[in-house]
């Protein structure tokens, strides 16, 4: 039976090893990154892979970093004859990719050459791409660069948010992965050179990035509520504390020579924001130290100033 070494962490990679858990081959160990601390209380977390591979009786492995000499032993220990990779978040060095013999595939949640890097499927969303989709690509040193052996493709709809987005692209991912392996070791799924990258790199999230910037147009502003959804989240100021924005649609505004970050068009279910170019109308918001809420909740408990 083939042997599988699975490395990976986060939601995305726990569904692609649940899925390959179901199939017929030997996973011998799960490598993901250590537990980190998270929430108020800051106590240490597993990752969802480690949830995944210790309910399912799979050895787990977390090396501060793989390319120390001994997290390497311990890979080879497990004389793996494929390894699977799906957001792991380190680079796997030369001697870990040298190990197995069929090679070192991993699962990237875009088109490749698109969005090479860490946060494919959120960038997909924020520049407005109307496609996305899997590549299973064959591990190189680079990053994201190694050869393509099979792509799936999916729509993006208008209202397509980071968390629905990452959700479907998991499920595709499994599909995607399992059609390949069979591939991989007959021989059948031949690799195909990348070229060159046709999109920005899919730099790494941060909560910074959720501030939003009105002189930004408003389609773009929307485009990015909906793309950091869930985390990090996009947000603003209202009366010098945190408002984070869950929902907004881009709108005409005529002339209204207001400055951009001006708040307009209020109505009893929503408000607008001025943009470089139209408004964002907030239909979904939640205020500092409160739920998340309907605008038109917020509303019957807040008013604005007169203007």
């Amino acid at each position: 039976m083939i042997r599988i070494v699975y490395m990976g962490t986060p939601d995305i990679a726990a569904v692609i090893l649940k899925r390959l858990i179901g199939e017929p081959y030997k996973i011998v160990l799960a490598v993901t990154q250590p537990d980190r601390p998270k929430g108020r209380g800051k106590e240490l977390a597993k990752s969802p892979v480690k949830l995944v591979a210790e309910e399912a009786g799979i050895p787990v492995f977390q090396p501060l970093k793989l390319r120390d000499p001994e997290a390497v032993k311990a890979v080879a220990k497990a004389k793996p004859d494929m390894i699977v990779v799906a957001a792991f978040g380190q680079i796997l060095p030369k001697a870990v990719l040298d190990l197995p013999k069929y090679g070192c595939i991993n699962v990237h949640a875009s088109l490749l050459p698109a969005y090479r890097g860490a946060a494919p499927i959120q960038w997909s969303i924020i520049d407005g791409q109307r496609e996305t989709g899997i590549t299973i690509m064959k591990m190189d040193e680079g990053l994201d660069t190694g050869d393509i052996l099979l792509q799936k493709s999916i729509a993006i709809s208008p209202e397509e948010t980071g968390g629905s987005l990452h959700d479907r692209l998991a499920e595709l991912g499994a599909d995607a992965l399992v059609e390949a392996i069979p591939g991989v070791i007959d021989g059948s799924l031949k690799p195909v050179p990348q070229g060159e990258m046709t999109t920005p790199y899919a730099k790494q999230l941060t909560k910074e990035m959720g501030r939003l910037d009105f002189t930004k147009s408003a389609e773009e502003l929307a485009r990015t509520v909906r793309g950091l959804d869930p985390w990090p989240g996009t947000y603003t100021d209202l009366d010098g504390k945190l408002l984070k924005i869950w929902k907004a649609e881009p709108v005409i505004l005529q002339n209204t020579g207001m400055a951009p970050g001006t708040i307009t068009d209020i109505t009893k279910k929503s408000f607008t924001y001025v943009t470089a170019v139209g408004g964002l109308r907030i239909t979904e918001l939640q205020p500092e130290g409160k739920r998340r809420m309907t605008t038109e909740e917020f509303l019957r408990g807040y008013h604005f100033p007169e203007r």
